[in-house]
C-alpha cells in the first residue's frame, strides 16, 4: 500500500501517550512518539495490515495470532496504547456484527452449551494450570494484595481468608462454592474456619481431579464436588461463596444464575458473590469471547445488584477490588511466560505457538486494563442476606480485617 500511514500513526501515538513503530511488508516505516519507541508493530504480508486498516484491533489481533504480524518490544506498552488511543473501540460497529452472531450461536442458553463454552477453557487439565496459577490452592480469581505481599500464593489466601471473614464462615456450618474450580477455597477454608462444603462445577475435568484431590487428603467427610449446571440449586446452605462465576452466566442468563444462588441459600444465610462487573451496560470485548472466554459475558454491576434484589436478597456490602487484579494477573503472566517450554511439553498440537500469542494477550492485555485510570472494567465483591439480616451480624466492618473477630 502506498497511502501514507503516518497520519495514523501520529495520531495514535498522541492519544496513547507512547512512542512506538510500524514496519509494512516492504520495509517501510512509520515512527511516532518522542523517545525510543516502546514497541514495533511488524506487517508480514498485506492482508495483515489490510484485516487491521477494516477491522481495527481484532484485525491487527488475529494476523498477529496467526504470526502476520509480530511485536517487538514491550507486549503490555502495545497493549495499553491501544486501549489508550481507543484504537479498540473505533471499529465497534462492524466488530459488533461479529460480537452478535457469536452471542447466537454461542450462548450459555442450555446447559449443554455452557457445559461446552467451560469446559473449551477450565478443561485444559489441571497439569496445564498448576504450571502457572498459585501453588498448591490453584486460585484462577483476582488475588487479594495487602501491603507488603510479596507473592502471589499469600495474596490467594489473603483472599480467601478476606472472603471467609465477610461471611462469617465458621465450624459446624455448611457452604457451597458454586465454580469450584480446583477446589482451592475449599480446601483453605475447611482447614481455617472448620465449615464442611460442596463445589458445584460444570466442568468435567475440573470436578475428575478435584474428587480425586479431595480422596488423596481424606477429606471426604468435610469436602464433596458435584457436576452441575450453575443455574441448578440442589439443596439450601449457611453461607453461598461464588468466587469468579456471573461472569460466565452469559448475557441473557444472569437471572436465572443469580436466581440460583438465592435458592442455594437459607432464609438468614450469608452469600458473597465475587465477579468482574463493568460500570454501565456495555459489550463484552468480541476478543475475549471469541478467543479465550466462549459464553462469557460481563455484567454491569447495576444489572447484577438488580437481580439480587428480585431475589430477597439484601446488599449488605460492596468492595471494587479492580486494583486487585492487574497484579493478580502480572503474576499469572510472567509465570505462564516463564513456564511456557514446560507447557508446550504438555501436548504440542493443543499448547502451539497461537495458543501462546492468544494467551500472553489475554493476560497482559487483561493487566492493562484493570490497571488503566479511565476503564470501564472492575471487580467487585458483593456480600447478600436471604432477606434482611439479623442481629447476629456485626453493626461494623470491623470483623473484616480484625481476625480475633472472626468466629
Amino acid at each position: 500500500m502506498d497511502l501514507s500511514l503516518q497520519p495514523l500513526v501520529d495520531g495514535l501515538s498522541l492519544s496513547a501517550g507512547t512512542a512506538f513503530e510500524v514496519v509494512l511488508p516492504g520495509g517501510r516505516s512509520y515512527r511516532a512518539g518522542p523517545g525510543t519507541p516502546r514497541f514495533t508493530v511488524l506487517f508480514r504480508s498485506e492482508s495483515a495490515l489490510a484485516a487491521t486498516l477494516l477491522r481495527g484491533h481484532m484485525g491487527l489481533l488475529e494476523a498477529y495470532f496467526d504470526q502476520q504480524v509480530d511485536i517487538a518490544g514491550d507486549l503490555g506498552a502495545a497493549m495499553a496504547a491501544g486501549m489508550r488511543s481507543g484504537f479498540d473501540v473505533r471499529f465497534d460497529a462492524v466488530n459488533g456484527v461479529e460480537n452478535n452472531l457469536l452471542e447466537w450461536h454461542a450462548a450459555n442458553r442450555s446447559p449443554e452449551q455452557a457445559k461446552a463454552n467451560a469446559r473449551a477453557h477450565y478443561g485444559l487439565g489441571e497439569p496445564f494450570y498448576r504450571l502457572w496459577l498459585d501453588d498448591p490452592l490453584k486460585m484462577y480469581t483476582c488475588a487479594y494484595w495487602r501491603d507488603g505481599t510479596a507473592t502471589l500464593e499469600q495474596a490467594q489466601r489473603d483472599k480467601i481468608d478476606h472472603v471467609s471473614r465477610k461471611l462469617r464462615l465458621a465450624a459446624g456450618e455448611r457452604f457451597v462454592d458454586i465454580g469450584c474450580g480446583f477446589g482451592g477455597f475449599m480446601f483453605r477454608a475447611a482447614e481455617t474456619t472448620g465449615a464442611c462444603g460442596v463445589g458445584i462445577n460444570t466442568t468435567t475435568e475440573q470436578v475428575d481431579w478435584l474428587r480425586q484431590e479431595i480422596g488423596r487428603r481424606g477429606m471426604q467427610d468435610r469436602l464433596q464436588v458435584r457436576e452441575a449446571d450453575f443455574r441448578t440449586a440442589d439443596a439450601q446452605y449457611d453461607k453461598v461463596v461464588s468466587i469468579g462465576v456471573l461472569e460466565h452466566a452469559g448475557r441473557d442468563q444472569l437471572a436465572d444464575v443469580v436466581r440460583a444462588h438465592a435458592a442455594f441459600l437459607r432464609p438468614g444465610g450469608l452469600g458473597l458473590l465475587h465477579f468482574i462487573g463493568h460500570v454501565g451496560r456495555r459489550d463484552t470485548e468480541l476478543f475475549i469471547r471469541k478467543h479465550v472466554f466462549p459464553g462469557g459475558w460481563i455484567p454491569s454491576l447495576a444489572d447484577a445488584l438488580v437481580e439480587m434484589e428480585r431475589c430477597g436478597l439484601e446488599v449488605l456490602d460492596v468492595e471494587n477490588l479492580r486494583r486487585h487484579y492487574a497484579p493478580t494477573l502480572d503474576a499469572w503472566a510472567g509465570r505462564f511466560a516463564a513456564s511456557w517450554p514446560q507447557i508446550q511439553a504438555l501436548d504440542p498440537l493443543r499448547f502451539d505457538e497461537r495458543f501462546r500469542r492468544i494467551w500472553m494477550c489475554y493476560l497482559v492485555g487483561c493487566a492493562e486494563m484493570f490497571r488503566s485510570d479511565h476503564g470501564q472494567t472492575h471487580l467487585f465483591q458483593v456480600v447478600v442476606s436471604k432477606g434482611n439480616v439479623g442481629s447476629g451480624y456485626p453493626m461494623t466492618r470491623e470483623h473484616v480485617y480484625d481476625a480475633r473477630q472472626h468466629p
